[in-house]
């Protein structure tokens, strides 16, 4: 009897141990909980390019944040989004985030067949083929999907594009909304913005839009909030991220646009956002710990 109580015993302690340790014990990815009403994405674009491991670290980061969203503003299979680059550069390292990751196409990814390719390869998760936008939510967010590439889908007023985005904001009563494309609309890096999309860029200023996601820059850029003609307009501005740093050469700046409030030219990374229910936290992920990040949090209007 006493031995039976003492080998009981013994297990207990055993079990309470294995409790103890665990409780100590890091979890293996270091995603944070999100808070009551918060959810976490991630976005970058300008990703995956055979011959090089660039798009390899930048995934890294993704996976340590397993349950958040993806946004990929364009660009996402280099050089010219060949349905071999797909298969062959894209699928082996960002493939695995598919089943979280929301695609916009990129001018690179025009670069075949009016992008066939990138919709194949896709598939619902891309929109209709051949014209590439559409929305959903994601916790208190809505979140629009847009093609930038006005060159192959009309952007101007009147547009079917442009048609789209006005109904689709008008039936939305989410307080806070988000939008991402390839092509920022404003800009310090080489291509100094995109005026194609300027009327896409009024749709969002017309319906208090407060944040659009980019890429095409090989860079990090954070803007004020701004007007029509890139001019700081902190009331009723829309805040740009460009975050085409996935995985393509560095792009310098030469000169820093009135309004650009954080810029960095010479690391990859990721920018997580924490979008909460009337408000917003940003923090752009480096790849290496020495690496210059930028972090803050704004109010939905």
């Amino acid at each position: 009897m006493r031995e039976t109580w003492m080998r009981i015993t013994a297990s207990i302690a055993a079990l309470l141990a294995i409790v103890a340790f665990a409780a100590l014990r890091p979890w293996e990815s270091d995603e944070p909980q999100d808070e009551p009403g918060t959810v976490t994405v991630l976005a970058v674009g300008d990703i995956a390019r055979c011959g090089s491991d660039a798009d390899e670290q930048t995934a890294e980061l993704v996976q340590r944040y397993p349950s958040a969203a993806v946004l990929a503003p364009g660009d996402l299979a280099y050089n010219s989004g060949t349905a071999e680059e797909f298969a062959e550069c894209y699928d082996p390292v960002w493939g695995q985030f598919n089943s979280r990751l929301y695609p916009v196409p990129g001018n690179h990814d025009y670069g075949t067949d009016d992008a066939a390719p990138y919709f194949d390869y896709f598939g619902q998760r891309a929109g209709e083929p051949g014209k590439g936008w559409y929305s959903f939510d994601l916790g208190a967010w809505h979140v629009v999907a847009l093609n930038s590439n006005c060159f192959a889908v009309a952007c101007d007023e009147g547009s079917e594009q442009e048609q789209w985005l006005r109904a689709d904001l008008e039936a939305d009563d989410s307080r806070c909304t988000l939008a991402f494309w390839h092509a920022p609309r404003f800009s310090s890096g080489r291509h100094d913005g995109t005026r194609s999309v300027e009327d896409l860029w009024q749709v969002l200023l017309d319906h208090d839009v407060e944040l659009l996601l980019s890429g095409h820059e090989h860079l990090y850029e954070r803007t004020a909030p701004l007007d029509a003609d890139g001019a700081v307009d902190e009331s009723a501005g829309v805040r740009q991220f460009v975050v085409g740093t996935g995985g393509g050469n560095f792009y310098e700046i030469e000169e820093r646009m009135p309004g650009s409030e954080a810029a960095i030219t010479d690391a990859l990374g990721v920018l997580r956002l924490s979008l909460g229910e009337d408000s917003y936290e940003w923090d752009f992920l480096p790849v290496t710990e020495d690496g210059t990040d930028d972090r803050g949090s704004d109010q939905c209007r």
